[in-house]
C-alpha cells in the first residue's frame, strides 16, 4: 500500500487507541513495515479493489468506528445527501458561514436554541463545524464553543474557515479539538505531542507509555469537570460503540456544570434494532442501526444521573423505516441537577396541573393545587426551566439565609402550612381601598 494512501494523523488516532486501550479490532491488520494501521482509506473504492482487506474489515463483528471513520473522512471530500435530515435553520447565522461547510453538514435536528448569551457550549461530533459557528454568534464574544471530533478530515474542514469566520462574526469564540466524544478528558493532539517527545526507549518507556494516557487526563484534561453550560450534539451519539456509550453519558453529566443542560439532537427508533442491521456498517455510519429505541434513549440521560428531561421535538414522520422499524429526529434536553444542600427556607410551590399529581426525579411529589414544602435547592429548580411554566413559587415573607437555615428533609412529602411562609405571628389585616373590583386600570384591577 503506498504511503500516500494515508492521513498521519489518522493512523496515530487509531495506534494510540489500539496501544492505550488494549482493543483488539477485527478490522486491524499488520502491514510489511510491523506497524498496525486502520484500515481508513480517502479512496472509498480501494477495499472493492482488494477482496482481502476489504473482507479483513467487514468481519463478522462490526467496528463501528471504523466504518463511521471511513464514511465521514469521504463525506468531508464530498457531499453525501443519504448521511442528511432536513433541518431549517435560522438564515441569518449561515449568512458567514462558507458554502463548502453548510454542503458538507450531515445532523438531523438542530440544538442551538438551546444555548444562551455568555454560555461554554461542547459540540460533540463537530465534523465540518457548522453548529460551532451558529452557536458562536448566539452566545456571543463572552461565550465560548469547544468543538469535538475525532476525524481528522472534518476538523481539517473546519479549521480552515476558522479565521474567516471570526472576521465576519467579529470575534473569535471558537476551538477544534481532537479527541472522542467518549474521552473528553483526553486530548489526542496532546497525547501523541507527548509520546512524540519521550525520550524514554525500551521497557522504560513502554511503562511511561501506559500510564500516559490517565496522567493527560488527571493532569490537564481536554474538557475540565464542571465547566460547561451547554452540550449540544447534532446526529452523533447513535455512532458511538455499544460499548462506550455508558462512558459517553458519564462524560457528558462529568463536564457540565451544576444546572448545566444538554442538548441533544440524534436519531431513534420505535423498536428494537436486531441484530442483523446492527451489523451492517453502512446503516451504522449512517445513523440508522446504532440508533436508540427512543424510551431507552431518555433511560440513558436518567442513568447517568440527569433530572428534567424533556423530549422537546419528536419528528412526526419517520426520516427512514427499514424492515418495518421507523427512524426518526428526536430533540431532547436534560439538566444535571445542584449539588447545593438541603436546606429549610419556608419555601412553598403548588402545581398548577393538568395532571392530578405529578413526581420529578428526585421524588417529591406535587399534588395539582396543593402547597408543598420544598427545600431551597428544589424552589430555584422549580423555578427555572423547565418546570418552571408549571409551579407557582412561594416565598416566605421573612427570608432566611442560607448559613441560618437548618436541614431539610426531602425523603418527606409534606404540606406547607401557610404560618410557615407568613410567619406564625402573622396577623395583619388588609381591606380593599374601594371602587369597582373588576374594573379601573390594569395597575389597580384586581381581576
Amino acid at each position: 500500500m503506498p504511503a500516500s494512501r494515508w492521513r498521519y494523523g489518522d493512523q496515530r488516532a487509531f495506534v494510540l487507541e489500539l496501544t492505550f486501550r488494549a482493543r483488539i479490532y477485527d478490522s486491524m491488520i499488520p502491514l510489511h513495515n510491523n506497524r498496525a494501521y486502520y484500515l481508513h482509506r480517502h479512496d472509498q473504492t480501494d477495499r472493492y479493489h482488494n477482496p482481502r482487506l476489504f473482507r479483513t474489515a467487514m468481519s463478522t463483528k462490526l467496528n463501528p468506528e471504523l466504518s463511521v471513520h471511513e464514511r465521514y473522512s469521504a463525506a468531508s471530500q464530498e457531499r453525501e445527501p443519504a448521511l442528511c435530515c432536513p433541518v431549517v435553520y435560522d438564515q441569518k447565522y449561515l449568512e458567514v458561514i462558507p458554502q463548502e461547510i453548510i454542503e458538507r453538514d450531515y445532523g438531523c435536528g438542530d440544538p442551538s436554541p438551546y444555548v444562551n448569551p455568555g454560555d461554554t457550549v461542547v459540540d460533540l461530533g463537530s465534523g465540518g463545524g457548522k453548529l460551532c459557528y451558529i452557536i458562536s454568534q448566539q452566545v456571543g464574544p463572552a461565550g465560548r464553543v469547544i468543538g469535538v471530533d475525532v476525524n481528522q478530515d472534518m476538523l481539517g474542514l473546519a479549521k480552515q474557515y476558522q479565521t474567516e469566520v471570526a472576521e465576519k462574526i467579529g470575534h473569535s469564540n471558537v476551538e477544534f479539538r481532537y479527541g472522542k466524544i467518549q474521552d473528553l478528558a483526553l486530548d489526542l493532539d496532546q497525547l501523541g505531542e507527548a509520546i512524540e517527545s519521550s525520550t524514554a526507549t525500551g521497557k522504560a518507556k513502554a511503562l511511561e507509555m501506559i500510564d500516559l494516557p490517565d496522567r493527560l487526563r488527571a493532569e490537564s484534561p481536554m474538557i475540565a469537570d464542571n465547566s460547561v453550560d451547554c452540550v449540544v450534539s447534532n446526529c452523533v451519539l447513535n455512532l458511538v460503540a455499544p460499548a462506550d456509550r455508558r462512558q459517553l453519558f458519564a462524560e457528558i453529566f462529568r463536564v457540565l456544570k451544576p444546572g448545566g443542560k444538554a442538548a441533544i439532537s440524534d436519531i431513534v427508533s420505535d423498536e428494537d434494532v436486531p441484530a442483523d442491521l446492527q451489523a451492517d456498517g453502512e446503516l451504522w455510519s449512517g445513523c440508522i442501526s446504532g440508533a436508540w429505541r427512543e424510551d431507552l434513549f431518555v433511560d440513558e440521560f436518567s442513568d447517568a444521573g440527569f433530572e428534567g428531561i424533556v423530549i422537546d421535538k419528536r419528528q412526526e414522520e419517520p426520516w427512514q423505516t427499514v424492515k418495518g422499524i421507523e427512524f426518526r429526529s428526536v430533540t431532547l434536553l436534560a439538566y444535571k441537577p445542584s449539588e447545593d444542600d438541603c436546606l429549610e427556607c419556608n419555601q412553598a410551590v403548588i402545581y398548577k396541573g393538568p395532571f392530578e399529581t405529578v413526581s420529578d426525579d428526585a421524588g417529591h411529589v406535587y399534588p395539582r393545587g396543593v402547597r408543598m414544602a420544598v427545600c431551597d435547592r428544589t424552589y430555584r429548580t422549580l423555578m427555572q426551566a423547565p418546570y418552571k411554566d408549571m409551579f407557582i413559587g412561594i416565598e416566605p415573607i421573612k427570608t432566611i439565609p442560607s448559613d441560618k437555615a437548618l436541614p431539610f428533609d426531602c425523603e418527606v412529602n409534606r404540606i406547607r402550612n401557610p404560618k410557615e411562609t407568613k410567619g406564625q405571628q402573622y396577623n395583619l389585616t388588609i381591606q380593599s381601598t374601594g371602587g369597582d373590583c373588576c374594573g379601573g386600570t390594569d395597575s389597580d384591577s384586581c381581576c
